[in-house]
């Protein structure tokens, strides 16, 4: 992908050190002598060893190939080996093969073999602080912040130490190891920015800024000036980046100019392969999105637009799929802004599907511009044109999208995802095929065949279509999948409306949709979160009526600008965001609820409507409860939640009753799939900042709680037309993105649950028991939405505070 730019960017290319300054001014004197250019490539070419010309290249996959084959055995190789072949691992990101190599590479170390390419003045070159400093980078890629800053810590100081060694031979030697000197510089410069990124992803925003204040005062040496100072200005741009500080960044970048603009093209030239294969041409593309994004960033338009032009007529932009959707979504605002609408349109619909060929949770790109850009801003901005052209559907598709991304995003760690007996083997094959042909993709080394040099590679889209061919639910997970509007609108019931919101940055819009209507609303935006939050803290306290105020304001806000639309007896809610965790039911005016004038059903997206499919006709409805699990803690215990299970199981004719030590995670996994309805009172765990620790806490098979994660729901099978989540909560207080109740929502719809029944808190465990009980009495004679509909309004007569009756909410099929 980017061919080089991070560890190749340490390294030595050749015996000659081709990235001084020295040899830059020498070699563009040869270049004039000769007054010819081909005879003097030949030479370069012929002075170079095999390997390190592969890895000037960037052709990875051949580099792994030669070093393997040199010396099949890890354990066998030398360090000169060991240093080549990892570094291909690193480039191509196969971090199984990277980190047994960086540990071999440490053993060779301590043992003395710790040296590397021969200096033409004393001989060889020590590379023990590589090892921490790749393991850094790698870290880093894979998000592991803590270890990252670690093992960065540890590069810096081994560094030091081998110069410090070298220092105490040669003190007498007049002149200094050029090589060992730039080396240990650059590692400094490299481990500090790692640091500062790392730091940046972990929250510290002052560490990161002391660091970038400490690359930005590193002291340059006389030898290897250029390079360091190179690096120098990369790491700085790259973390002022991260930091939002783009004046700074563009100051960094713009010093580098030089390089791009002579140094780096005549080193290209001399060192490049046939077919304009090259390290160093797709080592400058980082830089020059550094200042254009800068340029951008500071008001710099005519600047920004320029330079976007040139990035995008650039073919090495398209292996950057980081870079290149961020330059296509700046570029089309640019557009927008000179009053060229729909052409800005096309720029944001190409970087979406630049967005949309990304699924590895691998961050490397980003990782190494530091600057992470936020994709569902790049749809926000697209609806935000689409509406202001009247076209409603499109809008409303690429909001679908829009949500999709965020649950591929959710997910993309996972793969043992269950699927339908008889296709096991194959979806699983499936799966493994599209992991391998993304990371090929992405990671684009060009020893691989010349038609995968797109982000996604046919072989990758291949791959998903016939994952969508054999399991079209499984497909919209991994990867983003399209529902048409119209398809939408099919599939709605002729009494039923739809009501879908989108909350992104400073969009806040109602969709209104019936089988004959689209229609959109831009709403006010300000502080709805906050107002959202204020609600619910309201509803705390059953004894007062300060929640009236809050839930008549957010009606104005979100129902009363589509009311003239909500005519049908029932509405089907789409939440976005933090409206997630709005109790809908209890958004009323001075005269009513919207409880008490609709049945309301929730999706997490209309896009699974497709996928929804009801199974209480197949069979006799028969009921498996989980009731007030042991969780080893008395003060979880939940004693109304017991007799709330047992008077359920009372109710039906087949009801199997676990309580207790009985109510265990073992025995959903044994049972669930057997029953019709599955009810759980018992205590859920909710983590908004980690949706997919969030889950259910059910008895362990030792002493103590098992909580059955967002994670085991799509590993699991069920056969249930319902589940019910009667003590379930997300917490009063605390709101996020609604990742944490669409992942529970929607893990339950792909086990094989037709709909959830779940509470947004936990309630009165009295009230909770009236209402359930109420609620399963209603389904022998209605359906799902209005049995629940009319248990709520029952308990309302008894319990008329909201706190009682308005946390609990359908979703799915009605």
């Amino acid at each position: 992908m980017e061919r080089g730019f991070s560890q190749s960017f340490l390294a030595f290319s050749s015996p000659f050190d081709l990235r001084s300054y020295r040899t830059t001014l020498v070699l563009c004197l040869v270049l004039l002598v000769f007054g010819t250019t081909g005879c003097l490539r030949q030479w370069m070419r012929s002075m170079a060893p095999e390997d390190a010309l592969l890895l000037s290249y960037g052709r990875f996959g051949d580099l792994e190939r030669l070093m393997e084959s040199r010396v099949p055995q890890l354990s066998m190789a030398t360090t000169a080996n060991l240093w080549y072949r990892c570094q291909a691992y690193a480039e191509l990101k196969k971090y199984n093969k990277l980190f047994p190599c960086l540990d071999q590479m440490e053993r060779n170390i301590a043992r003395g073999d710790a040296w590397f390419i021969f200096d033409y003045r004393v001989g060889r070159t020590n590379i023990s602080y590589v090892p921490p400093l790749w393991r850094a980078q790698a870290y880093l890629e894979l998000k592991d912040y803590e270890k990252a800053v670690t093992e960065a810590a540890r590069a810096a100081d081994t560094a030091e130490a081998a110069h410090a060694a070298w220092r105490a031979v040669h003190l007498l030697n007049f002149f200094p190891n050029s090589n060992l000197e730039w080396q240990i510089r650059l590692t400094k410069i490299r481990a500090l920015g790692v640091q500062a990124i790392s730091h940046f992803h972990l929250g510290h925003r002052d560490k990161a800024r002391e660091y970038a204040l400490a690359i930005e005062a590193f002291e340059i040496p006389i030898m290897g000036v250029a390079g360091v100072m190179l690096a120098r200005d990369t790491e700085l741009a790259r973390v002022s980046m991260a930091l939002g500080e783009f004046e700074r960044a563009y100051k960094a970048s713009e010093d580098n100019a030089f390089f791009e603009g002579f140094a780096m093209p005549v080193m290209d030239f001399l060192i490049g392969g046939e077919e304009g294969e090259s390290a160093l041409s797709t080592m400058v593309l980082p830089q020059k999105f550094f200042r254009y994004k800068s340029a951008y960033e500071t008001k710099r338009v005519e600047e920004a637009k320029k330079g976007y032009d040139e990035l995008l007529q650039h073919p090495g932009l398209k292996t950057f799929g980081e870079l290149y959707w961020i330059v296509l979504l700046d570029r089309g605002r640019i557009a927008e802004g000179e009053g060229a609408r729909p052409k800005a349109i096309d720029y944001y619909k190409q970087a979406i599907e630049i967005i949309e060929q990304q699924r590895s949770t691998v961050n490397t790109e980003a990782s190494k511009i530091g600057f992470v850009g936020d994709k569902q801003q790049a749809y926000q901005t697209l609806v935000s044109a689409l509406l202001a052209e009247k076209q409603e559907a499109e809008a409303f598709e690429y909001v679908e999208r829009s949500k999709a991304r965020a649950l591929v995003d959710l997910l993309a760690s996972k793969q043992d995802f269950a699927v339908a007996s008889g296709q096991e083997q194959q979806v699983a094959q499936l799966l493994t095929n599209l992991q391998t042909a993304e990371a090929e993709a992405i990671v684009q080394d060009p020893s691989l065949p010349k038609e995968q040099t797109t982000l996604r590679s046919a072989r990758g889209i291949q791959i998903t279509g016939d994952l969508k061919r054999e399991n079209p639910e499984l497909a919209s997970l991994v990867a983003v999948t399209t529902t048409r509007t119209a398809e939408i609108q099919a599939l709605l019931k002729p009494d039923e409306t739809l009501v879908e919101y989108y909350a992104e940055g400073d969009a806040l819009v109602v969709f209104v949709l019936t089988k004959t209507h689209i229609g959109a609303v831009s709403l006010k935006s300000a502080n709805l979160a906050a107002d959202v939050s204020a609600f619910r803290q309201a509803l705390e306290d059953p004894r007062s009526n300060a929640y009236q105020a809050w839930s008549r304001k957010l009606h104005d806000r979100l129902l009363a600008p589509v009311a003239q639309h909500l005519t049908t007896k029932s509405v089907l809610i789409v939440p976005h965001g933090a409206l997630h965790y709005l109790p809908w039911a209890a958004l009323c005016t001075e005269k009513d609820c919207l409880i008490d004038r609709a049945g309301l059903r929730l999706l997490p997206s209309a896009s699974v409507m497709p996928f929804l499919k009801s199974r209480k006709a197949d069979r006799e409805a028969n009921v498996l409860v989980f009731g007030n699990p042991d969780l080893g803690d008395p003060q979880y215990d939940l004693k109304f939640a017991q007799k709330e299970a047992e008077a359920i199981a009372k109710a039906f004719t087949q009801p199997k009753l676990l309580v207790r030590k009985e109510a265990s995670k073992q025995a959903l996994q044994i049972w669930g799939s057997q029953f019709t309805y599955l009810h759980f009172a018992t205590h859920g765990k909710f983590d908004p900042d980690a949706p997919m620790k969030s889950g259910l806490l059910l008895a362990g098979e030792k002493p103590g709680a098992d909580v059955l994660t967002l994670g085991d729901l799509y590993s699991l099978r069920l056969n249930a037309d319902l589940v019910t989540l009667s003590a379930c909560e997300t917490g009063l207080g605390k709101l996020h993105n609604g990742d944490d109740v669409v992942g529970l929502t929607r893990g339950f719809l792909y086990a094989g649950s037709s709909s959830i029944v779940a509470s947004l808190w936990q309630v009165d465990d009295l009230a909770t028991s009236l209402l359930m009980t109420q609620f399963y009495a209603n389904l022998k004679k209605m359906d799902k939405r209005d049995a629940l509909r009319q248990a709520q309004l029952a308990t309302k007569k008894q319990y008329p505070h909201p706190f009682y009756w308005a946390a609990f909410q359908l979703t799915g099929m009605p």
